[in-house]
């Protein structure tokens, strides 16, 4: 018997083949390397059942002066403020506009024919009945819901059946239809699908749709022309209380034949839109939101650009700015309350009229407490973005921009690249992106306030979001490489870049998220593969040990542990998470298992002329801190016979503890029949409340001839 301990490099190294990379280990998901060792990543658990509607692609903490905690949470739907477990939506007003007479219900009668359950063309009573309907909706006809996408003549077309959980039934000729569709009236709307609006001050339609039901907070639910769209009438609810995980969950509430008035004066608040869950590359028609649906047809969905929409915020003092890519900066005062609304710095009382209201990214430097925006319009031109301008506020200042020999207000313009993409701060300096180059800012003081200087040039960046800053140092992703910056911008070594940039949708790269993950001085990119529109794997860069690896998760925001104890991130499924908590997926009630593995390259004897044969294996491992009672992994050899071959022989055994009078004792040894030219090493482990470490292993391994 010759026991041959597995010692292998940390880190994973997919830049060879398997074979070559003899040593070291070659794939893995959900596990990290601490002190060289691998071992078992955290898991996570819901920072509440509440969830928030759009995409988070960002999230900010800070605590206020009376030790209240927020999160600031930026999706291209809602900016709320997360606190106490609960939503709060201060997403600004856009623009507001008083209307008379807006509204119209929908309501007509069946044609004399009789409709059975399972109809999906539904005739109504004469050749023009069915223009009265919205172009799709929702209609009742006795206790049944159904759901159409079109109309033509006297017949709603595309008709599902017993929604919202009715049954299908038969309907007499010259029945009701009444339809929880509400056509409103704008010129020029100028609004989206997907898109928010408040309606006060209207009066009753004469039946159901009364002035309470009209008198909320609706979403735009589809888009009729450029004067016209309709929202979906429900019972009174505020837009948080019927979120869910899945978007909204209305109560609809039906027209009844007395609704034929119109609401009369209403005023509108349009809240504004981030904009687009998913980038859109390309121009003319079937690019965007251009070309859908046939010619001359009704608009299905509309955006307002290609832009992925998402926003960046800072604090000034205990307060918020925030602003949505490529649009207007807003403040939110705490003092207002949870319930206020952010507004505009023009609209600040003392504002100079020269506040930028078109911007690519806003900050509030910790030094100096100048608000500092990226990407912006000019002091004389507002309005007109350039996006290479940065401009400054005055010292401790939100409303002075005009600048003068009195205050420290001013701009400075960037020459290299064609934009700016985002800005960092670190404790000395303000790391500034363009799409080519990398700049470093510094303040000066009087009179100058700002300088900035080029540090890099013929770099690329993936998005707004691909950099994160720790102390001193910066690291982001590029197109096809990661870089670094510690007072000299370098491209650092990657182990795994093949594997990650071959494997990637460059068409949605402005969604890579950097994660910092101090405890384990890690660095995190969310990314996604290029199966996948949204991120779904990640890749880790721990600049302690120096080492790479990667998995798969779907987060698409984060922030280190700070004002809380824990990393939270958000997830695609609308919640936000607690992550280093536990050991298992906390995104199901209960919880599930994390499935987590690591495998080795190929080894062999010699230089792999001989064959091997493997018959034991000898743990080292250490289930310490698991809350399972019975801990276990499986140790699995796999054994080939050339280089390029598949796996021909494969034996596995399940490693575990056991716990009796806080005395452990562990499996002591697997036996295994494993016979090849070479062999490769897994763990892995998939059940409940466990973690692991692996340490070295040893195996009997003995020559076994030539054939």
């Amino acid at each position: 018997m010759a026991l041959s301990k597995l010692q292998f490099k940390s880190g994973v190294n997919k830049e060879t083949t398997s074979y070559s990379n003899e040593g070291g280990w070659f794939d893995v998901d959900k596990v990290r390397f601490r002190s060289g060792f691998p071992e078992k990543i955290g898991g996570w658990t819901k920072q509440s059942e509440n969830s928030f509607l759009g995409t988070c692609r960002s999230l900010h903490p800070w605590v206020a002066l009376d030790g209240s905690r927020f999160v600031g949470v930026g999706t291209n739907r809602k900016y709320y403020i997360e606190s106490g477990a609960a939503f709060y939506d201060i997403t600004p007003i856009n623009k507001t506009v008083n209307l008379t007479n807006p509204f119209t219900a929908r309501n007509a009668n069946l044609h004399n024919t009789q409709v059975s359950a399972t109809d999906t063309v539904i005739k109504l009573v004469n050749n023009t009945a069915a223009s009265a309907f919205a172009p799709s909706g929702i209609i009742k006809i006795g206790s049944e819901i159904i759901t159409y996408t079109g109309t033509s003549g006297d017949t709603l077309t595309g008709c599902a059946r017993g929604r919202e959980g009715t049954t299908a039934a038969v309907h007499a000729g010259n029945s009701n239809v009444s339809s929880s569709t509400v056509k409103v009236s704008h010129t020029d709307h100028e609004s989206s699908i997907g898109d928010f609006v408040i309606f006060s001050g209207a009066t009753s339609l004469g039946g159901n749709i009364n002035a309470s039901v009209l008198n909320q907070e609706y979403e735009v639910s589809s888009i009729i022309d450029g004067n016209n769209y309709q929202i979906q009438a429900r019972t009174v609810s505020t837009i948080q209380s019927i979120t869910v995980s899945t978007g909204l969950n209305p109560t609809y509430l039906f027209s009844s034949t007395s609704d034929t008035s119109s609401g009369g004066a209403v005023t509108l608040k349009y809240l504004i839109s981030a904009g687009l869950d998913t980038s859109i590359f390309g121009t003319g028609w079937g690019a965007g939101t251009f070309g859908r649906g046939s010619w001359n047809s009704s608009a299905s969905i509309s955006a307002p650009g290609q832009a992925l929409g998402f926003w960046s915020h800072d604090n000034f003092g205990q307060n918020l700015l925030i602003n949505s890519h490529n649009g207007n900066i807003y403040y939110w005062q705490f003092d207002n309350g949870l319930e206020s609304r952010a507004t505009a710095l023009s609209d600040l009382a003392g504002a100079d009229g020269l506040a930028p209201t078109i911007s690519k990214q806003v900050m509030v430097s910790d030094k100096d407490r100048h608000t500092i925006v990226f990407g912006c319009d000019p002091e004389t031109n507002i309005g007109v973005q350039d996006p290479m301008l940065i401009r400054f506020s005055s010292q401790e200042s939100l409303t002075t921009w005009g600048a003068s020999s009195t205050n420290t207000a001013g701009d400075l313009r960037l020459g290299s690249g064609s934009e700016i993409v985002c800005a960092v701060e670190t404790k000395q300096q303000i790391i500034v992106f363009t799409d080519t180059s990398v700049y470093a800012m510094q303040f000066l003081g009087p009179p100058f306030t700002f300088g900035i200087n080029m540090i890099s040039d013929n770099t690329t960046i993936s998005g707004a979001f691909a950099p994160v800053g720790i102390e001193d140092s910066v690291f982001w992703m590029g197109l096809s490489e990661f870089y670094s910056y510690d007072g000299t911008v370098k491209e650092i070594p990657c182990t795994v870049k093949d594997f990650v940039f071959k494997d990637f949708n460059q068409d949605q790269r402005s969604k890579v998220y950097a994660a910092s993950n101090t405890a384990f001085s890690e660095v995190w990119w969310f990314y996604p593969s290029a199966s996948s529109f949204e991120n779904n794997r990640y890749v880790v860069y721990n600049y302690g040990q120096n080492i790479w690896y990667y998995g798969s998760m779907s987060r698409t925001a984060w922030i280190d542990r700070g004002i809380s104890a824990l990393p939270v991130a958000a997830g695609t499924d609308h919640y936000l998470y607690r992550h280093e908590s536990g050991f298992d997926d906390g995104s199901t009630s209960p919880a599930t298992p994390i499935s987590a593995y690591i495998e080795s390259s190929q080894m062999s004897i010699g230089d792999g002329e001989n064959f091997v044969f493997i018959s034991k294996i000898i743990p080292d491992l250490t289930f310490r801190n698991s809350t399972a009672n019975t801990p276990s992994a499986t140790m699995t050899v796999k054994a080939r016979n050339f280089p390029g071959g598949q796996y021909l022989q494969t034996n596995s055994s399940a490693v575990s503890k056991e716990v009796s009078n806080t005395v452990e004792k562990f499996t002591d040894q697997l036996y295994v029949r494993i016979r090849g030219r070479s062999f490769a090493f897994k763990i892995q482990s998939s059940s409940l409340g466990e973690t692991w470490r692996l340490g070295s292993p040893r195996v009997d391994v003995r020559p076994d001839g030539r054939r």
